[in-house]
């Protein structure tokens, strides 16, 4: 203990790699050993800092170290803490009522758990036990809704999307398979080579449909889609194309179920169900939800029956109550600051520098923008076709080690960056993010 520091675990530079040989890590973009934040800066063990345009795999909503969010936590915990699922509290209780009034006028039952994958699984309960002896779910090609047994048979890692087979391949035998993939909407890179999407006759939702009638054994439980696919590249999906879903999953007899892990407040309305006008039966959140802190939850529909006792749906620590007020308190603080009309304003505004960038770096060649979910498709302007890794992966480590900009990548396309920064971001550091990605894009391309 002689080389650890005053601070509780923290430990010298020069031992880092020595400690980390006790370490397992089982996915995500390896990046710099960070130690303190504010806001959308972040510092790393070396005292670099970095604007931070991940917000910590989409959590943070209001940045690092929000100190009302502190101050509301600590008080808490002298109160109260972990809670068993079994007994009441006015957290739980206040928070379930408070997204029921914030979703779709339909959908006001919360069932609460501990992390995204858990949730989709739990939304998948509600489906099978809705539909009696549906036992399969159609999903969308390249989506990603968790990495557990179960969810990862629907998430793109357990294909060959990547053009290898990665990770989940190892527990093959074990993982869930009722998952039908069916064409994503990719409006930039049509399957169909439908090149007006104004005027698109939509042949990705044909192809759904025939999948129902002659793809399926038996009857399908639900359809599960991102309203904006993340880790397949930042792709909206078209809101003609949400309204024939509704209507094929109110043919068909199965249910409509939104992932909304990351589009929850993200792009400038709390829900994309309310941004599209399109009800689904259960929607499903995690990530940001507790404002930096472990919580997730489903939303259904007052038709549907929805969980009983005997373990039908039961986490240690769906109760805890210290996620619930930070929860609670970010959404407070996101009405009272209007903070939904900044993230409309702020991700306008990144757009538009970044299409202005398109004259300079052809290599730009789509951005999606909804909100602060923001993707932008790099390409070889010669060709059109994607930009090739290694130079994509430049943009994003120049962007680190010499711009001071922390970027995502759409999955295992490395070809589509990711700006989604805390929804707190002001104009002046969206300015700043826009300086600093073009700087990126200078070292890495010309």
């Amino acid at each position: 203990m002689d080389n650890v520091l005053n601070q509780i675990g923290a430990v010298d530079p020069e031992l880092l790699s020595e400690y980390k040989q006790n370490l397992m890590v089982g996915g995500g973009s390896p990046g710099p050993c960070l130690v303190s934040g504010k806001g959308v800066r972040v510092n790393d063990i070396n005292g670099k800092s970095y604007i931070d345009c991940t917000s910590q795999s989409w959590a943070l909503y209001l940045g690092y170290c929000n100190e009302e969010i502190r101050e509301c936590v600590y008080e808490h915990m002298s109160k109260l803490s972990h809670v068993h699922q079994g007994f009441d509290t006015q957290e739980r209780a206040s928070l379930a009522h408070k997204l029921a009034s914030l979703a779709p006028e339909h959908l006001n039952r919360v069932s609460f758990t501990v992390g995204g994958g858990p949730a989709i699984e739990a939304a998948m309960k509600i489906a099978m036990k809705n539909v009696p002896g549906a036992q399969h779910f159609i999903n969308l090609w390249e989506s990603y809704h968790g990495s557990t047994l179960t969810t990862v048979g629907a998430s793109w890692p357990s294909t060959k999307s990547a053009g290898k087979f990665v990770g989940p391949v190892n527990f093959l035998p074990n993982i869930n398979t009722n998952f039908i993939r069916v064409p994503n909407p990719y409006c930039y890179r049509c399957y169909f080579d439908q090149k007006d999407c104004a005027n698109c006759n939509m042949k990705c939702i044909e192809m759904l449909r025939l999948t129902m009638e002659k793809g399926v054994c038996g009857q399908v439980a639900g359809i599960i889609v991102e309203p904006i696919q993340a880790s397949g590249g930042q792709i909206p999906l078209p809101k003609k194309y949400l309204q024939e879903l509704r209507k094929i999953c109110d043919e068909f007899g199965c249910l409509l179920i939104f992932d909304e892990i990351q589009t929850y407040c993200r792009i400038g309305d709390y829900f994309a169900a309310n941004y599209y006008g399109v009800e689904p039966d259960i929607i499903v959140l995690g990530k940001a939800l507790g404002a930096g802190f472990p919580i997730a939850a489903i939303i259904i529909h007052d038709r549907l029956e929805g969980f009983g006792m005997g373990a039908e749906e039961l986490h240690t620590f769906a109760n805890n109550s210290v996620s619930q007020v930070a929860a609670l308190k970010q959404l407070e603080i996101i009405e009272r600051d209007k903070i939904l009309d900044n993230v409309n304003r702020v991700g306008g505004h990144i757009a538009a520098g970044l299409r202005d960038m398109v004259s300079r770096y052809p290599e730009i060649g789509d951005i999606r923008q909804v909100g602060l979910h923001i993707g932008i498709e790099m390409i070889d302007p010669n060709t059109g076709a994607p930009m090739c890794e290694d130079k994509a992966k430049a943009i994003r480590s120049y962007g680190m080690s010499d711009n001071g900009i922390i970027m995502g990548t759409g999955g295992f396309k490395k070809h589509v960056l990711k700006i989604k920064p805390p929804l707190i971001t002001t104009m002046s550091e969206a300015d700043e993010i826009l300086e600093r990605f073009e700087g990126s894009l200078k070292m890495a391309l010309r």
